[in-house]
């Protein structure tokens, strides 16, 4: 059994739980968490809540900790720190940033003895290993990612930290015409503004100025400065009763051609639809948890990514069931 804790307890944490409860060969451990433990419930039985502060206490009894803040703050800081004492795999998604994230954690991971595998989850994550499958098959070709729609988890918590923001739901909106030419075998240049749109549905705290709120969402870089971004002022109320889920979804296009001269167009796409992004998230991080477990048994430490992950070691099946089943 691989023993599995939680750190956080949102939607993602969550969707943790209910991806070990799918897994045999997985157990959930305890949850830790920067609120009042005793406030925290959580779906397994028998399962402690402890502060995290006490985290360090747990560490000959959980083989792989799943960390599920938020890439804005929480995990530039948490991934690096609990790589000092646990085997960790994070899901931040700050693009931009992941080489200095990789850099911090690497550093920790590397002097701890300890593996840590972050970015984590579909993009980055499967769509990362897409565009590179697909740009290793078609060298002479573009590659294309397609977000939404959906509901943003990472930038939604981005816009909730802002001063004077209450909740928020982020849709990212696919351009349907960006869309349609690339699987029409075109190779265009886009700008990021003309791939996707973004969508704020955002709940002020009562007095709040919300002149000042759509400023800072729509001058924050890496998450809304070069798009076409709508802020809407929403009730709590309006925003429980139409904005709930959490889907989201996407597809990852290359559009390559082969041939002496080039003269057939190949397009590769690979696309996930989803009724819930952190229960989808949370499950594939769950399963890089069991590869990171396998890696470290053959000797292999510090920083890691999805890149460098076999695809068996992310299986629960054996060799052999593999290759009579899967390949």
């Amino acid at each position: 059994m691989i023993r599995i804790g939680i750190v956080g307890y949102g939607n993602l944490a969550k969707g943790v739980e209910c991806a070990i409860h799918q897994n045999p060969d997985m157990e959930l451990v305890a949850v830790f968490t920067r609120r009042e433990p005793s406030s925290v419930k959580i779906l397994t039985p028998n399962v402690p809540v402890v502060s995290l502060q006490d985290a360090a206490a747990w560490r000959d009894k959980i083989d792989v900790m799943l960390l599920c803040g938020g890439s804005a703050t929480d995990l530039p800081e948490m991934t690096p720190a609990l790589a000092r004492d646990f085997h960790v795999v994070d899901s931040f998604d700050t693009h931009a940033n992941i080489p200095a994230h990789f850099a911090a954690v690497d550093a920790a991971a590397a002097e701890s003895g300890h593996i840590a595998v972050i970015s984590g989850g579909w993009d980055p994550g499967l769509f990362s290993v897409n565009r590179l499958y697909a740009s290793a098959v078609l060298p002479e070709g573009k590659d294309y990612t397609f977000w939404g729609r959906g509901v943003s988890q990472g930038h939604s918590d981005a816009v909730r930290r802002i001063p004077g923001v209450a909740d928020c739901r982020q849709y990212t909106i696919p351009v349907p015409e960006a869309m349609e030419r690339v699987r029409g075998g075109e190779t265009p240049e886009f700008t990021t503004r003309q791939k996707h749109t973004r969508h704020c549905y955002v709940v002020a705290e009562e007095g709040a100025d919300k002149a000042a709120i759509e400023t800072a969402i729509k001058t924050m870089p890496n998450y809304f400065a070069d798009y076409d971004t709508t802020v809407e002022f929403v009730t709590a109320e309006e925003l429980a009763r139409d904005h709930a889920g959490l889907p989201h979804g996407g597809s990852v296009i290359r559009s390559g051609v082969t041939g002496w001269k080039g003269e057939n167009k190949q397009t590769i796409e690979y696309k996930l639809t989803l009724d819930s992004n952190p229960q989808f998230t949370a499950s594939v991080l769950v399963a890089i948890a069991r590869a990171a477990t396998k890696m470290y048994d053959r000797g292999i430490t510090g920083c890691q990514t999805i890149f460098d992950i076999a695809p068996a070691d992310l299986s629960s099946l054996s060799r052999e069931e593999m290759l009579a089943h899967l390949l």
